[in-house]
């Protein structure tokens, strides 16, 4: 079998998913990674759910200001225009429908679209932290995250078996492996991982995938 897509090229393909104009969340992990690929010509907002919306680049560490964080705990810097205000008003903006496209991280997805990504029972957490907010009040929720867990075992399931963090609320799945759109009718697989066949994608897949007729490799 082919050599899955590492965490930057899980976060490149995502960055396909941006638009010119939107106000976008990232979430820790790899969606963080995202912000690296933004083509120089798309020019968005990011919103940080602890208060900043307009998140520049990583700074080099001798402009670093350890007052200035994302809500993952990375240092950052401002954009041109950016503005500061309390996890009050970020939440307001989050729950008002005013952010247009989250990027999460996720431990399982299903088929109808629900997604768990905040605990595992029996282990140490520090809390829900912003997601249940975001999938619920985001206009767009993508997913980046292995296709299987380290034992193998598939991620997109049938029915998720860990505590939901939202409901019925993803759009599209990119993975290791492929990109998945959720439809009404569940997975529909629109593109595989270089060196991937279909049926790769389909025996680590526990959920039923439909097949779109015009389904290509991913383009990085």
């Amino acid at each position: 079998m082919a050599e899955k897509l590492n965490r930057n090229d899980i976060a490149k393909r995502i960055s396909q998913e941006i638009s010119d104009g939107q106000v976008v969340n990232l979430g820790i992990g790899i969606p963080t990674l995202v912000a690296n690929y933004i083509p120089d010509e798309v020019n968005i907002m990011l919103q940080s759910e602890n208060g900043l919306l307009g998140i520049g680049p990583f700074p080099l560490e001798e402009n670093m200001d350890a007052d200035l964080i994302n809500a993952g705990k990375q240092t950052i810097s401002e954009a041109p225009g950016s503005s500061y205000f309390s996890s009050a008003e970020s939440f307001a903006m989050i729950r008002g429908g005013h952010v247009d496209l989250t990027v999460l991280g996720a431990m399982q997805v299903d088929e109808s679209g629900s997604i768990a990504n905040w605990m595992i029972p029996g282990k140490m957490i520090k809390g829900m932290g912003g997601a249940m907010d975001l999938v619920a009040g985001a206009k767009r929720v993508v997913v980046a995250m292995q296709h299987t867990d380290r034992k193998g075992n598939p991620k997109l399931l049938k029915k998720c078996n860990l505590p939901l963090t939202g409901v019925n609320c993803i759009h599209k799945i990119v993975t290791d492996m492929a990109v998945v759109d959720i439809t009404d009718q569940g997975f529909v697989l629109k593109e595989t991982a270089p060196g991937f066949s279909v049926e790769d994608v389909v025996k680590a897949t526990e959920a039923h995938l439909i097949i779109d007729p015009e389904v290509r490799p991913m383009d990085l």
